[in-house]
């Protein structure tokens, strides 16, 4: 299910539009996409069912190693139960020729042809009162937002007093992001040191 464009630009609000040069603008626009329906209500139930004991386990921190969330809880998880798992894969291989959910056109996969991907999974519990604060990445819908909007600008969730769209008031509550992440291809892999990350708690 593709969402129309009528919807579409109903979802994306530039501040200022005027000031936007029109190319970059429909650039940062097309670097976004949403699509509907991705998972249906009993999917998302069983994905809360796996997640929500090992979340329980971990207390909402209140600064983060970037200094870019506030009040929120994370790990990492690399084993599915069967039924999770075919959402992982959804997300990881929706374009694929014999994938059930085959997708229209490349650009609306979530990643490139012949990605290789990581093998865990990042989950991130944001509190209702958490914030993601501005920065650049080192929902029952799928979101991509990818090359200019991503990569040059910064992005973030706003607290509920500042929580604002098109004018409009947006009271947010608790949000449990579920995150699959590529590897570079190849030819961009700087050589060098590996990056240190800090261990994340793993499911048994």
């Amino acid at each position: 299910m593709r969402i129309c464009s009528r919807l579409f630009s109903a979802l994306v609000h530039f501040h200022n539009p005027q000031l936007w040069p029109s190319e970059l603008k429909a650039a940062v626009a097309a670097g976004c996409r949403v699509t509907p329906s991705f998972i249906t209500e009993e999917e998302e139930a069983e994905l809360l069912r796996e997640v929500e004991p090992h979340m329980k386990r971990l207390r909402y921190e209140k600064s983060h190693w970037d200094d870019a969330i506030h009040l929120y809880r994370e790990r990492e998880q690399r084993k599915w139960s069967p039924a999770n798992e075919k959402v992982i894969q959804r997300v990881r291989h929706a374009h694929h020729e014999d994938h059930p959910m085959k997708l229209t056109s490349e650009n609306e996969a979530s990643f490139p042809r012949g990605s290789e991907h990581l093998s865990y999974v990042h989950i991130l519990d944001l509190h209702k009162d958490g914030v993601i604060k501005p920065h650049i990445d080192s929902v029952r819908l799928n979101v991509v937002f990818r090359e200019v909007g991503r990569y040059e600008f910064t992005h973030e969730t706003l607290s509920n007093e500042e929580s604002y769209f098109n004018g409009k008031k947006i009271e947010k509550t608790r949000r449990i992001s579920i995150i699959c992440r590529d590897l570079p291809h190849p030819e961009h892999r700087a050589e060098g040191p590996a990056i240190q990350m800090r261990t994340l708690p793993e499911a048994g």
